[in-house]
């Protein structure tokens, strides 16, 4: 297969050039529709690693050994990694691939406040979730961050932003293809203990499985563990804002992790308990993914805090880590070849007073077995009908520079 710098996204070309690059034809930029300039076109030891770095690269590589800092070159419309079997350039390899698994993960969903006002004057619960059902209902494994609680039994601790929704709306989320909520974030706690336990309760009644809330502390921090497509994911999320009480050995509350810019300095037990929660997967789960809620509100730039327990996550045996709660999207962290996306932005939110409020990506990730291959940004804005709508363009290019510019390389 055929493999490039990130920087020239998503390119597609014919099986005939495909070929032609293949067995080492000369080729220049203008023929994959790149721009200006010679390809330089390698194979064997090291063509991989050149074309993680420099952007005049084309490297013909075998699929297994290809990883999410290079993007892929599709052949006639067939993806390499999503769609193997399919792909006309094949190699002779010791073991089958495994079977493709396809995850997305999407930012933070609010569906109370103004978002449930409207949706309850048109009685429809599932129209912000319409316009991106199709492509979430394709992934294997859909996971968002539910930024609200399902009960407004209690009293507000927030004042106005104290975020309740329907409780039905867990329906149109179940419709929409969600596999697995976070629920540790700083609003789950919005209307107190009694309202808490219900909105644990009701999505306990669900098809959907919750992570990083619980009943005590134990609970709070057990990771989920879902089958898909012939692998195990486990999850684990942790509340790095407040608000919403942590869970104590006998109290309801989130699995908490106090740092940088809220509640910190970074607690080294708290974090101790995260990478705990990691390593108790270790034979229960093939891929296991991170989903922290922490951060700065408002900027694409990460704290210092979120590189250094990032990095803590990925060395205690995270695959990935996506983050959410800073409402804009931010960069893309490396640490030897793994990812931490440090906020995706909102998904489902009535924050309308910007355009980066308004703005967010989805995560869509490949894995074959327990390697992750892939990973797309996948940029969206969000409507005044609520509603997130794929966008392309300049205003694609606009919001997936934001995210490069607060990367590391590749992503920068």
């Amino acid at each position: 297969m055929l493999a490039v710098h990130r920087s020239r996204g998503h390119l597609d070309v014919s099986e005939r050039l495909a070929r032609s690059i293949a067995e080492g034809a000369p080729t220049t930029w203008a023929q994959l529709a790149a721009g200006p300039g010679r390809a330089d076109v390698r194979r064997g030891a090291g063509a991989l690693r050149a074309a993680t770095r420099d952007p005049a690269v084309i490297a013909v590589v075998a699929a297994s050994r290809v990883t999410p800092l290079v993007s892929t070159v599709s052949v006639d419309g067939v993806d390499p990694l999503r769609s193997p079997g399919a792909y006309p350039l094949t190699t002779s390899a010791p073991n089958e691939p495994a079977p493709p698994a396809e995850v997305t993960v999407v930012g933070d969903i609010m569906m109370g406040r103004d978002v449930g006002d409207v949706l309850a004057a048109h009685g429809d619960l599932g129209a912000p979730l319409r316009p991106l059902r199709r492509r979430l209902e394709r992934a294997d494994l859909t996971v968002g961050n539910l930024e609200s609680t399902l009960s407004s039994e209690g009293v507000p601790q927030q004042g106005d932003d104290s975020f309740a929704a329907d409780p039905d709306v867990l329906q149109a989320l179940e419709d929409t293809g969600f596999d697995v909520l976070s629920l540790a974030n700083n609003h789950t706690g919005d209307f107190g203990e009694r309202a808490f336990r219900q909105t644990l309760r009701r999505v306990d009644s669900s098809t959907i499985e919750r992570v990083g809330a619980g009943l005590d502390r134990q609970g709070a921090w057990r990771p989920v563990v879902v089958s898909r497509a012939g692998v195990r994911f486990g999850l684990v999320a942790f509340n790095a804002i407040g608000e919403t009480p942590a869970a104590e050995p006998r109290t309801p509350g989130v699995a908490q992790v106090r740092m940088q810019p809220r509640t910190g300095p970074l607690n080294g037990v708290d974090l101790r308990r995260a990478t705990r929660a990691i390593r108790s997967l270790q034979g229960r789960a093939d891929v296991v993914i991170v989903l922290p809620h922490w951060g700065d509100q408002y900027t694409n730039e990460p704290v210092a805090d979120q590189r250094r327990v990032g990095r803590a996550l990925l060395d205690a045996g995270a695959d990935i880590v996506v983050g959410g709660h800073p409402h804009w999207v931010q960069g893309v962290q490396v640490h030897q070849g793994e990812l931490v996306v440090h906020s995706l932005g909102n998904f489902v939110f009535d924050m309308d007073f910007s355009l980066e409020t308004q703005e967010g990506v989805m995560l869509e990730a490949v894995f074959w077995g327990d390697q992750l291959k892939a990973v797309d940004f996948v940029p969206y804005v969000i409507g005044p009908d609520f509603a997130p709508r794929l966008v392309t363009g300049g205003r694609a290019t606009t919001i997936l520079d934001r995210m490069t510019e607060a990367s590391d390389a590749p992503f920068d």
